[in-house]
């Protein structure tokens, strides 16, 4: 098997005393980040690549995927311990975990929603580890009609599977395809929408870009909301860890069934927290014990982590293979490659080998570095949340601005974030999603010089987007996706009401 020893290739790249230590600052770094409620594994990923910024590649993506495992973990300990979703996929964990908290049952709760996250993460990696290098191969084969029309999946999967409004999904995405075109067009040579400002020429930086969105826009609305944490105390026994692991086996269907949702929702732009609804509300409905859900159930806990974790972990499946981040995290990721100099794609398994594999090698370990620092760490970590959050905001507000200064070495770039950190603000008020306004600065461009290129081999005839079988099947799928919004109220419309069950059965209203 290829695959295999490539792996071994893969760990014996990433197998060094640095490697290893990044790997646990980076688990540490990520379950804070994933402790502190909103931050968030993406703001987390945005605010600290800079720090990786004199580091080799294959290091710098260890520490960066590390501080994503970590804060994939760290958003179940304030859902169980204190009721408060760290992450938006955790929030379907507080149903059952939060219950078995307050009977007495934290440790137990802790353990099931770590081990269930590792178990989630792993079966993703596996899958990447064998069907990348295939979808990788078969990219090989694409041209720029084809990749074109892959662009352009990813940009109506995103309004046809969105859980928000498609208009503001739609510009959201506008608003990121304007600020990817700022600057010198790279085909003609022109400066576009620069006004005259000589800094505007080299565009907006997505670094700063995400910093501001993500990091300050969060720190204001969080000030805003003024967040008091209060909560129950927790100290994981060995003992209650080896009662829980005896347990975990009987609810092997449902960790099963959690994980293929959260691989396919982290493979398409569907994301980790409708994965982990989905997973909760599936389990509730075939479990035998679903009437007792919401009272303080294992598998309760045991569903919406495996599939947040599948999910998470799957979705750098098509960053990867293809260029194409299937969600804000691995958008973050994605334009950290190509800073370093890497461009995600089938290429990168020909011409990055070592950094593949390394990369894919470190999930394995990150993971199971991650189940041991949460395991052991979980009362440190708790304990952060009676700090006050007038001294935490500061402090993650200078590590802002030092990461825009650092970008440019341009006191400019920190009044761009501050700017940019408004308007992520305003978008969270407004309830306007941030990710595909992300993904449209970081692949705006890419996309754009894949179509330029198309209608300079077709001469202008945009028929070549359906010129064989595999770019007309897949543009065909984007456009019955784009337009899957108008089409879902037609049927409904069209179709008689029937009795809503699942209204009743859904865990959250």
């Amino acid at each position: 098997m290829d695959e295999i020893s490539a792996l071994m290739q893969g760990f014996s790249v990433i197998l060094t005393p640095m490697n290893i230590g990044l790997m646990f600052v980076g688990i540490i770094l990520g379950v804070l980040i994933g402790v502190l409620p909103g931050l968030g594994g993406a703001n987390g990923v945005a605010i600290l690549l800079p720090l990786t910024f004199t580091m080799s590649p294959t290091s710098a993506i260890i520490m960066l995927s590390c501080i994503y495992w970590g804060a994939l973990f760290g958003g179940a300990i304030t859902s169980i311990l204190f009721n408060i979703p760290g992450e938006p996929w955790s929030v379907a964990t507080t149903f059952d975990g939060y219950p078995m908290a307050q009977q007495g049952n934290a440790g137990a709760a802790l353990t099931t929603a770590f081990t269930s996250s590792f178990v989630g993460a792993l079966l993703a990696v596996i899958m990447i580890t064998f069907l990348a290098p295939l979808v990788a191969k078969f990219a090989l084969k694409f041209g720029s009609p084809e990749f074109f029309a892959v662009y352009l999946l990813t940009f109506c999967s995103f309004v046809g599977m969105g859980k928000g409004s498609p208009f503001k999904i739609l510009a959201s995405m506008a608003l990121g395809f304007a600020l990817a075109s700022v600057g010198m067009d790279t085909v003609t040579g022109q400066l576009r929408l620069t006004f005259g400002q000589s800094e505007l020429m080299r565009g907006f930086d997505f670094l700063i870009a995400v910093i501001g969105l993500f990091g300050i826009g969060e720190i204001l609305l969080s000030m805003e909301e003024g967040l008091k944490f209060s909560g129950k105390s927790a100290k994981i026994d060995p003992k209650v860890v080896l009662q829980t692991w005896k347990q975990l086996p009987q609810y092997w269907v449902t960790s099963l069934r959690s994980s293929l949702i959260g691989i396919w929702m982290g493979i398409t732009p569907g994301g980790a927290t409708p994965a982990s609804f989905m997973a909760y509300g599936l389990a509730k409905k075939m479990s035998k014990r679903g009437s007792k859900f919401g009272t303080g159930q294992m598998e309760g806990v045991v569903a919406p982590e495996t599939a947040a974790h599948a999910a998470g972990t799957s979705a750098l499946l098509p960053m990867l293979a293809l260029g194409i981040p299937g969600s804000p995290t691995a958008a973050v990721l994605l334009g950290g490659l190509l800073i370093w100099g890497l461009q995600p794609g089938p290429l990168l398994f020909v011409e990055q080998k070592d950094f593949v594999w390394g990369l894919i090698a470190s999930m394995y370990l990150g993971n199971i570095v991650g189940l041991i620092v949460v395991l052991s760490t979980v009362p440190l970590f708790a304990s952060i949340l009676r700090i006050p959050f007038s001294i935490i905001a500061p402090v993650i507000i200078v590590i802002c601005a030092i990461g825009a200064y650092t970008v440019h070495n341009a006191m400019l770039d920190i009044w761009f974030m501050l700017g940019f950190g408004v308007v992520g603000y305003l978008f969270k008020k407004l309830d306007f999603p941030l990710a595909p306004l992300v993904l449209a600065l970081v692949l705006g461009d890419k996309a754009e010089d894949s179509f330029r290129q198309a209608m300079l081999v077709s001469q202008g005839d945009v028929m070549i987007m359906f010129s064989n079988p595999l770019v007309g099947g897949i543009t065909t799928l984007a456009l019955l996706l784009l337009f899957w919004p108008l089409i879902a109220k037609a049927v409904a419309l069209v179709k008689p009401k029937k009795h809503d069950e699942f209204a009743v059965e859904r865990p959250v209203d």
